[in-house]
């Protein structure tokens, strides 16, 4: 699906040169098979984002996803949170690239949400569904947190939803959200930061949240829940 690819390529850490494929990107937009008012909308976001300076939008990027963990692009994060089920999951998920023939070229960790876009891109329409299904919990919390944040990259998250689920209602979510406290904030950051107690043995931290429905085909899951 080219939706997906550009949506993968548009969500990861925005490199210089992505400005050097401007038009391949204004053009993948157009092309893209969404609903008229959605691709038009995708068309406005690559634009928007190419006019503004290098800099600024990486800036802008790592303020979103790179400073606390509620807007993590790790899947995994919101699922497993730091408990020794996510080593597991990272494993089955390799497995089902290689399985399917997907080798991975970065260094990213394989449930980067731009890395899971980019494989759901070469696989049939059926599994892009089934996945983004059953993901839908985290990029419902991501469309809504970074709507809450008046950030334009709630586009491409209600358009992951909208392949998926075929609408988006994040109006239940959206409320949750807006009475979270924020995880970016300096305050915050410094006490994630500070050295935390070393934890050996058996037992798994606590701070887990699962999704109640099964993963797709290939990711195994426990049975904790995603909350918002």
């Amino acid at each position: 699906m080219k939706s997906l690819k550009l949506i993968s390529v548009l969500l990861d850490y925005p490199a210089d040169d992505l400005w050097q494929h401007r038009d391949e990107l204004l053009s993948a937009a157009t092309e893209c098979q969404l609903p008229a008012a959605r691709g038009l909308k995708l068309r406005s976001f690559v634009a928007d984002l190419t006019d503004q300076a290098t800099m600024d939008a990486q800036e802008a990027w790592l303020a979103l996803f790179d400073r606390g963990r509620s807007m993590s692009l790790l899947l995994f994060e919101h699922i497993h949170g730091e408990s020794r089920d996510r080593g597991q999951a990272m494993v089955d998920l390799m497995e089902t690239y290689q399985k399917n023939g997907f080798e991975i070229a970065t260094r990213e960790l394989p449930d980067y949400l731009p890395l899971v876009l980019e494989y759901l891109s070469q696989r049939p329409v059926e599994e892009v569904i089934d996945w983004l299904k059953h993901t839908g919990p985290i990029l419902e919390l991501l469309a809504a947190r970074a709507g809450e944040r008046q950030s334009p990259y709630a586009l491409l998250f209600e358009i992951l939803i909208e392949i998926g689920h075929g609408e988006v209602d994040l109006t239940v979510i959206r409320r949750k959200v807006a009475t979270e406290a924020r995880d970016d904030t300096p305050e915050v950051m410094d006490q994630v930061w500070e050295e935390e107690a070393v934890r050996f043995g058996n037992e798994a931290p606590s701070e887990n949240c699962l999704p109640n429905q099964r993963l797709p085909t290939g990711v195994k899951m426990t049975d904790k829940q995603v909350t918002p």
